[in-house]
């Protein structure tokens, strides 16, 4: 797991806890965020922040694909490990702790070059590693407006098969909750707790037709008749 490998690349960094991060890099992300383009869609939080500077930070420099795949990579990473999490948002983290985490997940993005790196350096020297989730998440929010895409998030009791989904997305595809030339991006979310059906998310509308919810309405009229 990630966890284990920053908590050791920490640990190989503490001897030499003097060592700094690089110089200057909010200045550095900071004026790229300023001197190009603006992402198409607001996020907001300190999070939505982060994303908004480093999409024109990774447009100015003709990176917004690979930085994209880095940022899904690193945020499949954290989904994956809990301990991560923790380990990122922990504030007794030196300077020498967060530069050897930073080196071991800009290795593990995969992707980006060093508008990543100067991105996790930014969230480093700032005491924001705990953001990454957020940050990604976010991001992805403003790349898919960017692409003209509308997400479809399906909730199912159980995993569903892509024949299932791709049926769903044709059938939503064909709506009038997809804007003409739209292009649908499926994501499927398991939860155990609508014990059956599904709820179907496109873009802000949401249609429930989970089990839980029928549940719901037939036991507030039952007592709203008795």
């Amino acid at each position: 797991m990630l966890s284990r490998q920053v908590f050791r690349a920490a640990r190989a960094a503490a001897p030499q806890r003097a060592v700094t991060l690089r110089a200057a890099p909010v200045r550095s992300f900071a004026a790229a965020a300023a001197a190009d383009s603006q992402p198409p869609i607001a996020v907001f939080g300190l999070d939505g922040t982060y994303a908004s500077a480093l999409y024109t930070a990774a447009a100015k420099t003709s990176s917004l694909d690979p930085t994209a795949k880095a940022l899904s990579n690193l945020n499949a990473i954290v989904d994956k490990d809990a301990k991560l999490s923790q380990i990122l948002a922990a504030p007794t983290l030196t300077a020498g702790d967060k530069s050897a985490i930073v080196a071991e997940l800009a290795k593990q993005a995969g992707a980006g070059g060093e508008t990543v790196k100067n991105f996790l350096n930014t969230l480093a020297e700032n005491n924001r590693l705990g953001l990454l989730k957020g940050v990604c998440e976010k991001f992805g929010a403003i790349m898919s407006a960017a692409r003209g895409e509308v997400e479809l998030k399906v909730t199912s009791a159980q995993p569903l098969d892509s024949k299932t989904l791709s049926r769903l997305e044709t059938a939503v595809s064909k709506s009038q909750y997809v804007g003409q030339g739209k292009k649908l991006k499926v994501t499927n979310q398991v939860n155990s707790d609508i014990i059956g059906g599904l709820v179907v998310e496109v873009g802000d509308r949401t249609i429930d037709l989970s089990v839980s919810s029928r549940i719901a309405k037939m036991n507030k009229l039952l007592t709203d008749t008795l």
